[in-house]
């Protein structure tokens, strides 16, 4: 089988690659590719049998893709503690995997895929609207005056934290956590929809699906190659706090509320 990656992290795009390389004898990388945009033009010109197809793409969600170019290859999704996106590939029956990928959820996604080959295809359109319309509402601020501590828990304590002590809230190794102003670090065991449902969208931002930031923790900024966004953040983030190209122009505007 033919086998496109549409992932736009290097890493992501590197391990998926090798796991699909060492797991599946039968498989074959033909491209590799990070945003919509150079998407459409490979599927214009290329052939797979399979898509790898993460859901947020460095210009923008990739099911854009499914507006601009016929896709007949069978697709996986591939997404980070979207919980809205799982529910919908669910119910469309669409084949999902979350990241970081496991290699056994990996193995049963193939599996599904080849025994399901000549099957009719999901009703992308379909599933694609109500996705984006999901992602909209997902991302728009929080108009209320947000939840004013979290509960966390240290070996046997437990310890409230105040929304104001929190510099950041991120996702790692499968594991969400929130940052203090003071440089603690404690797990949290909401996922990061879930927790930006409840913050104060004047005081909190969504940069990238794996990050959460209170602007008081926002400290330079300096613009990549890409269109995105680099944040030093206080106190320094243990990972790079980059704002995804998708919600640039977005979070600018939050900074000059």
């Amino acid at each position: 089988m033919k086998v496109l990656i549409i992932e736009d992290e290097p890493m992501a795009q590197a391990t998926l690659a090798k796991k699909l390389m060492n797991g599946f004898r039968d498989m074959e990388i033909v491209g590799m590719t990070s945003s919509v945009q150079n998407s459409v033009e490979w599927l214009k010109e290329n052939e797979a049998d399979v898509i790898f197809m993460d859901v947020e793409l460095s210009d923008g969600i990739s099911f854009e893709i499914f507006r601009q170019v016929e896709i007949k290859a069978d697709v996986i999704m591939t997404t980070a503690y979207d919980n809205y996106a799982v529910k919908a590939f669910e119910q469309g029956s669409v084949d999902y995997l979350l990241k970081p990928i496991d290699q056994d959820a990996l193995e049963r996604a193939v599996s599904r895929v080849q025994k399901n080959k000549g099957a009719a295809p999901a009703d992308w359109m379909k599933l694609v609207n109500s996705l984006q319309e999901q992602i909209q509402a997902n991302q728009k601020p929080s108009i209320s005056t947000g939840k004013e501590r979290f509960i966390v828990r240290l070996n046997d304590k437990i310890v409230p934290v105040r929304t104001s002590e929190i510099a950041y809230f991120y996702s790692e190794d499968k594991n969400n956590f929130l940052m203090t102003t003071s440089g603690s670090s404690y797990v949290v065991d909401a996922a990061l929809d879930d927790i930006y449902a409840v913050l104060d969208g004047s005081r909190f931002f969504k940069i990238s699906r794996s990050c959460l930031v209170n602007i008081t923790a926002v400290g330079t900024i300096t613009r990549q190659l890409g269109g995105r966004l680099k944040i030093e953040a206080v106190p320094t983030a243990p990972f790079e706090m980059t704002v995804s190209r998708s919600r640039c122009d977005d979070f600018l505007a939050w900074l000059e509320r």
